[in-house]
């Protein structure tokens, strides 16, 4: 396994750390990002190319016309280090996992490609991205097959890292040096951009886990890895879907109770009631007409509890009327008609709460009956673990005598095993979280230091909002930082 993400994220990563090199070395003045594939085959290819004009004010991108490393890209038996074949930078940087500066290039022991190609003055420094083994779960009993250089020798056996990009900046004649402070810039940055993309790598890998967590919910618990990021922003589909058959049980349970009663379909009637005033009263204005129309008709399909149900009508129904009525005057039998329709379906919403209703429905006994309506009719505004624990019991009282009960009663449990696995995966994501991010227990400021250095976007809003960011990303406490560390790391 190593990174595999999207071409666009790559490319918009890739860009943006040239960018930001370009900006901040007033001395380089192009740069390029490679990306290094999958072992063994290393197959190494272009993927974003900038130059500054001569202001350095704008980045032109595009890949050069002529360059081996152009897609589909090299493998790495065709640049590794090899008897009567030129040295190149590039099989430095992949086998010993370390940079290359071309501050001589005359007399440049790896650029004799370059000057076979005509190009006898390129000063330049290339800084390989690495990523640690571990953050991608390879270790000793990995199947993962390593690269091999020209005698045999296995690669990278012996480091804690892949190589799965390179960075190549193009410096100004003469202002380049090997240690110099714009090689100590780029290798951060190299580090900046490892993390970002093992961020991409962690997300994608969530993705994956949720689309096997659909197929079968029961026992996602064992085929999700480590690797989920985002997980916990998934937690609110199984809120939604637990809406959703509330929704169902509260229109069946209608259903039922209004069978044989005139208020049965008084919401449709309302609605109907509703479209026809609009489509009939005053003239022009059809663009509140048909906003009305729409959201009645949208209203139709909502499965909301009867108190959310009354404000959305308020909301989205109601002021629209108003507006419309201040536009398009009508008479006052009409202008009454139209507010006693909409009672009328703010009313209908409910009636599977009515006493009388429910009294006269017999085939389910009373103390049932009312717990059944409480439940189901029960207004919450986040997840709740014991009231969907009461309702699965409610459902699997055989005295509940309604049909849907088993059908019901089988979702809601899958919903709450599923429910139980993400509240485990929550507590196992903040741990990877953690662990990516070297997992601090305590804000330390060297730590802090580091990341902004590392972050080429901190310093695009107040150091407030960055360091906000930057301590909750790192799992810290703004508590927990002195004033004095603050400060300095302000400075």
């Amino acid at each position: 396994m190593t990174i595999e993400i999207e071409k666009a994220v790559l490319g918009k990563a890739c860009k943006e750390i040239i960018e930001t090199i370009l900006f901040c070395l007033p001395n380089a003045y192009a740069g390029t990002i490679y990306r290094i594939g999958k072992p063994p085959a290393l197959i190494t290819k272009r993927i974003a190319s900038g130059i500054m004009n001569g202001d350095r004010n704008k980045i032109s991108w595009g890949l050069v016309a002529r360059s081996g490393f152009n897609p589909p890209g090299k493998p790495w038996i065709e640049y590794r280090d090899e008897p009567g074949r030129p040295l190149e930078a590039m099989a430095w940087c992949v086998e010993r996992q370390k940079s290359w500066t071309a501050e001589d290039p005359k007399n440049d022991a790896r650029g004799a490609r370059l000057k076979a190609g005509g190009v006898a003055k390129d000063f330049h420094h290339m800084e390989p991205v690495l990523v640690r083994k571990a953050d991608l779960h390879l270790d000793m009993y990995s199947d993962l097959e390593y690269p091999k250089d020209y005698d045999g020798q296995t690669l990278w056996i012996g480091s804690d890292y892949l190589v799965v990009a390179v960075i190549k900046i193009h410096f100004r004649p003469h202002s380049i040096k090997i240690g110099s402070h714009e090689t100590r810039v780029i290798k951060k940055l190299s580090r900046s951009l490892g993390t970002e993309l093992l961020s991409y790598q962690l997300r994608r890998d969530s993705m994956n886990a949720m689309e096997r967590l659909t197929r079968d919910r029961l026992n996602a618990c064992n085929i999700l890895a480590d690797s989920l990021r985002n997980v916990i922003t998934k937690s609110g589909l199984i809120f939604s879907l637990v809406k959703q058959e509330m929704g169902y049980l509260r229109d069946q349970w209608e259903q039922i109770v209004l069978e044989n009663r005139e208020e049965r379909h008084s919401k449709e009637k309302a609605i109907v009631a509703l479209n026809g005033l609009t489509r009939n009263l005053g003239h022009g204005h059809e663009g509140l007409r048909k906003g009305l129309l729409k959201v009645q008709k949208k209203f139709l399909n909502l499965r909301l509890p009867p108190k959310k149900g009354e404000n959305w009508v308020v909301m989205q129904i109601e002021e629209r009327w108003k507006d419309f009525l201040s536009k398009c005057p009508v008479d006052e039998a009409d202008r009454k008609k139209i507010w006693e329709t909409i009672d009328g379906l703010k009313k209908s919403l409910y009636l599977g709460q009515d006493p009388e209703i429910i009294g006269d429905y017999r085939e389910i006994p009373e103390d049932i009956k009312w717990e059944w309506v409480n439940l189901i009719y029960e207004n919450t505004d986040r997840y709740n673990a014991s009231s969907l624990e009461k309702l699965i019991e409610m459902l699997a009282n055989p005295m509940l005598n309604i049909p849907f009960r088993e059908r019901s009663k089988k979702a809601l449990t899958h919903l709450k095993v599923l429910a139980e696995t993400m509240g485990q995966l929550e507590k196992s994501t903040n741990f990877l979280l953690r662990q990516v991010l070297n997992g601090e227990k305590s804000p330390k400021l060297e730590n802090i230091l580091e990341y902004i250095q590392d972050d080429p976007k901190v310093g695009d809003e107040s150091f407030d909002e960055s360091l906000s960011k930057i301590l909750k990303a790192n799992g810290y406490s703004e508590k927990g930082l002195s004033t004095e560390d603050r400060k300095m790391a302000q400075e």
